[in-house]
């Protein structure tokens, strides 16, 4: 029988607003109250898991372990088809600027510009289809775990349109779509995405 999550307090895993806010979002109908790691000062572990399986497995279970609490972590990235699937499990390393002094920190339209120009240099005949992929793990303190995964397919676009979204979503046009994420009402998002699809699937797992 699978474990049910119920109602409470749940550690959203990440320290990413934006994630945090969507997420949120998409929970609200449940009776949970959600809580980021960033903001019960948790760490951030290392994400060595070659796999969004294994990244979001890591972040989870180092979230409950360190709250005492369910928490619930999502890997995602975008795969393009010309790329062999890059960047994938590395879409955030694609986004990381290192400076000389302070912090580091994400430079998104950098990597965007990344996958563009990866896709000039193979040129005009380079298969832009490309999708987002993302997996929630569902932990507990005592180490038990679930997953749930998500896909949309689109096709990446250039220059990145609209300020809606979040990392890459302004080059990503869903097939169906003319508006690229960043561009699509928030809540049609939510009915649309690969975390969507995610998240229905973890809904019909633990709340139908």
């Amino acid at each position: 029988m699978t474990r049910r999550i119920g109602s409470g307090k749940l550690v959203i895993a990440t320290h990413n607003a934006g994630k945090l806010k969507e997420i949120s979002a998409l929970l609200a109908p449940y009776g949970l109250d959600c809580i980021s790691a960033g903001a019960l000062g948790l760490p951030e572990p290392p994400e060595t898991g070659k796999t969004f399986i294994e990244n979001a497995l890591i972040k989870a279970h180092a979230a409950a372990r360190d709250s005492g609490l369910p928490a619930l972590a999502d890997d995602s990235g975008l795969s393009v088809a010309a790329l062999d699937g890059m960047p994938g499990v590395y879409t955030a390393d694609w986004a990381e600027r290192q400076w000389f002094e302070g912090p580091s920190g994400r430079d998104w339209y950098m990597a965007m510009g990344k996958v563009e120009g990866r896709l000039q240099a193979i040129g005009p005949e380079a298969d832009r289809s490309c999708w987002f992929s993302c997996v929630l793990a569902l932990a507990w303190p005592d180490g038990e775990s679930l997953t749930y995964e998500g896909r949309v397919d689109g096709a990446f676009t250039w220059p990145p349109r609209g300020d809606k979204g979040f990392g890459y979503d302004p080059v990503f046009v869903p097939n169906g779509r003319n508006e690229t994420f960043g561009e699509i009402d928030p809540d049609e998002k939510h009915r649309i995405s690969h975390r969507a699809n995610a998240f229905a699937r973890l809904v019909a797992d633990q709340f139908g």
